[in-house]
């Protein structure tokens, strides 16, 4: 069996979804579960109803809500006949009741908690789940909706939570296994889930890539396949530089070096129950399905190019932690990051010395409270509109020289907190965020004006 995940874009309409219905009916034989995102922006909709809310502002919520669900209920009409459209336009009516109900309960209550917000925005896969099994039934396919909520276990950490993996495994025995085997298509929305208790959870943005990816490995699949808008995998953002090639075959590791440090098209966590299952992940196009996209397996096939890709992460902070008094001082180091920890703040790049530590992190949510639990240890300062470039290949390992070209593109460029990973496939350093532009295009002419053709098109 595959696990096929569809993203946003590829589910944003009705044209959308039917280009999906098309590509899972070639999968039938391959026994695929699919695993769908919201529609198109529809969660930062949801966000966005949720924050007017909290403050207050129902009208504006209310008005956001029934601008999704027009947009539901329209989809909805172009995709299917009049007795199913009936019927699914009742269950859809039902759940932006249920919205709209949960949005005038935020106001009365005056506050947007956590939870509350993950309730929220639940209705996202919810409701584009619901949808596009209707859209599979209509077409001949034997769907069957999963609701994730009763297959992904978590913890009760809201809008971050941490998926049980064993308790998962034996939902989907209970509950998945059972269909396939049966002949029928699961479909499950992705990046929601709830504790064991039953209250609804979201494994943070971009989390039905980590959805997927759980359920495959779970289930044993052979592979995943993740269904995106581009052609697979860039040398680079193509945004920046519209010479970004596609990559065919990547390795795990390279991959997984790539999606933490900003490369868009996986989410970071989706690798890791791949890579623990040894299972192939496919990046492919819902709009040009004929595309091989790329192919990230357990070792990427060699090539003769000294990198496969060029990352770049914005909004990133530089955090100086100084304390002149903890000199040599045993565990300075782990009192720092047991602070962070604490505060769940995530670290990129780190660079130290004796006396001081600076540190990059991707949200400045927890510095002030950071700063007041390290003062009576240490100075902090922070500053931010900072960028992470990150250059990954493992022709990296035991190359001479490659350090010494990569600054010589970019010798003009003020480059801060210069790091080579442990794992020896990349080459990091903190910029401007306004120079990303230049120092990507730059480097991307320096490394891939030539490209192995076995590896890259």
């Amino acid at each position: 069996m595959i696990v096929m995940k569809f993203g946003g874009t590829s589910v944003e309409s009705a044209a959308a979804i039917q280009r999906v219905a098309c590509i899972v009916q070639e999968r039938l034989p391959q026994q695929p579960v699919v695993v769908v995102s919201a529609m198109s922006k529809m969660t930062d909709q949801l966000l966005a109803m949720g924050r007017a809310a909290g403050e207050g502002n129902g009208v504006a919520a209310l008005e956001l809500a029934l601008a999704a669900r027009e947009r539901h209920y329209i989809a909805a009409s172009e995709l299917l006949g009049s007795g199913t459209f009936t019927e699914v336009h009742g269950d859809l009516a039902a759940m932006f009741d249920a919205l709209d109900e949960l949005l005038r309960g935020i106001v009365a209550v005056g506050e947007l908690t956590p939870r509350t917000t993950d309730y929220v925005v639940s209705f996202g896969e919810r409701l584009s789940s619901r949808l596009v099994t209707a859209a599979f039934l209509v077409r001949g396919l034997r769907a069957v909706l999963v609701d994730a909520r009763d297959v992904m276990v978590t913890d009760a950490t809201h809008t971050r939570a941490i998926p049980q993996v064993e308790e998962i495994d034996d939902r989907l025995a209970l509950l998945v296994k059972p269909l396939l085997e049966d002949g029928c298509v699961p479909v499950m929305g992705g990046f929601i889930g709830a504790t064991a208790s039953g209250v609804p959870t979201t494994l943070g943005r971009g989390g039905s890539d980590f959805s997927a990816a759980i359920v495959g490995a779970g289930l044993q699949a052979e592979r995943i396949e993740i269904w995106t808008d581009v052609d697979g995998m860039k040398t680079t953002d193509p945004n920046l530089c519209p010479g970004a090639r596609r990559i065919k075959e990547i390795g795990f590791e390279e991959a997984a070096e790539l999606a933490y440090f900003g490369a868009k098209v996986l989410h970071p966590a989706t690798l890791l129950p791949a890579i623990q299952k040894n299972i192939p992940v496919l990046v492919l196009n819902s709009r040009n399905p004929r595309n091989e996209g790329t192919r990230i397996t357990a070792r990427g096939v060699r090539t003769t190019n000294v990198f496969k890709a060029i990352a770049a992460k914005k909004r990133i902070t530089i955090v100086d932690v100084v304390a002149a008094r903890m000199l040599m001082a045993h565990g300075f180091l782990k009192t720092i990051f047991d602070v962070f920890d604490k505060h769940r703040c995530s670290v990129d790049v780190v660079s130290t010395s004796e006396v001081s530590i600076s540190l990059t992190v991707d949200s400045n949510e927890a510095i002030p409270a950071i700063a007041a639990e390290l003062r009576d240890l240490a100075d902090v300062s922070y500053e931010g509109r900072k960028a992470i470039v990150c250059l990954v290949g493992e022709n990296l390992r035991g190359t001479p020289g490659i350090a010494a070209k990569v600054f010589a593109a970019i010798a003009d460029i003020n480059v801060r907190m210069i790091s080579q990973g442990a794992s020896e496939i990349n080459i990091t350093f903190v910029i401007e965020e306004d120079d990303v532009p230049e120092v990507v295009q730059r480097l991307h002419a320096a490394f891939f004006t030539e490209a192995d053709p076995a590896v890259f098109d």
